[in-house]
């Protein structure tokens, strides 16, 4: 046995013993399931269209969401901009996902991120609140207060071990990572990966204190989502996180239950501050692959394409 397969055995062992029970199950029946479905889907369409397309391409909500499980959507909703700029997941992508998670029987849903700018400004010019309270009213929140977190250890931290994670989040079956594709002056993109930051309270130890990509593959132990679904509809390719940079537009959706291989689809498909990179260039998704956490190898992955 190879180091990295002992690594892939050593962690499936840590996930038995730390995971809740139901999100364990999640993820892993989507991985158990995965020679039925392509590795990746990217859909192209319309906000909502491509959408659902690409989750269903990858077996539809329901290979993801059980009847009477609980579930947590992460879109990107941190800044007061409206979606032509590319730095909040669109309103349309976030409501399908929605409507997706209900209509496949979820007890519960929570649309949640933890706001950079002033978040009433955010949930407003984002659309998102409107686009979830057209589906179900009050499930859409900012959770800013120290209150709605507990300290959690990660399963696997290199760097960091531990942080305050959304108790909604740790109470949560599944959870969905829907960021918008985006460049980042720190990360070098902001994808699935690197979204799950906005489920902690403390956000500014992961720049400061400890080495960034590391600790976002860290935090992604312990918050790993089930599906990732990239809105690359509009995508932001210069001076992300916030804005104002140069958006492109290729109306794309990307789906997969492996969000490594999802964040690695997005980085190769567009072009970063006009030149083209390769996944291994992006620090976090090399280390996640490299942990056996998923895998960046999308020259070696079934990707299904379609149109909606």
């Amino acid at each position: 046995m190879d180091r990295r397969t002992f690594l892939k055995w050593q962690m499936q062992g840590v996930l038995l013993a730390g995971v809740a029970p139901g999100l364990l199950c999640s993820a892993g029946d989507a991985l158990a399931a995965a020679p039925a479905f392509p590795d990746i889907a990217v859909a192209k369409g319309s906000p909502a269209t491509a959408t659902r397309a690409a989750v269903q391409a990858v077996g539809g909500m329901g290979r993801f969401v059980k009847p009477g499980q609980r579930v947590v959507i992460k879109p990107n909703m941190s800044f007061a901009n409206t979606p032509e700029s590319a730095t909040n997941t669109h309103p349309d992508v976030v409501r399908e996902v929605l409507a997706m998670v209900k209509e496949a029987g979820a007890a519960s849903v929570r649309v949640l991120d933890h706001s950079l700018q002033n978040p009433e400004q955010t949930l407003i010019r984002s659309g998102i609140r409107d686009a979830c309270n057209s589906i179900e009213e009050g499930i859409c929140h900012h959770l800013m207060d120290a209150k709605f977190y507990r300290d959690t250890q990660m399963l696997d931290g290199k760097e960091m071990k531990s942080n305050a994670v959304m108790t909604d989040v740790l109470a949560a079956d599944v959870i969905i990572a829907v960021p918008v594709a985006k460049h980042h002056g720190g990360a070098g993109v902001s994808l699935s990966l690197k979204g799950q930051m906005g489920l902690i309270y403390d956000r500014h130890s992961m720049h400061s204190r400890y080495d960034l990509q590391t600790s976002i593959v860290d935090l992604f132990t312990r918050l790993r989502p089930a599906l990732a679904v990239i809105d690359a509809t509009r995508v932001l390719t210069t001076r992300g996180p916030s804005g104002p940079g140069e958006v492109i537009t290729p109306g794309e959706v990307i789906a997969s239950a492996d969000p490594v291989a999802a964040d690695a689809m997005a980085v190769a498909s567009y072009q970063w501050y006009g030149k083209k990179l390769e996944p291994r260039q992006v620090g976090h998704i090399r280390i996640a692959h490299e942990r056996g956490l998923g895998r960046m190898d999308v020259e070696n992955l079934v990707v299904k394409r379609v149109s909606a």
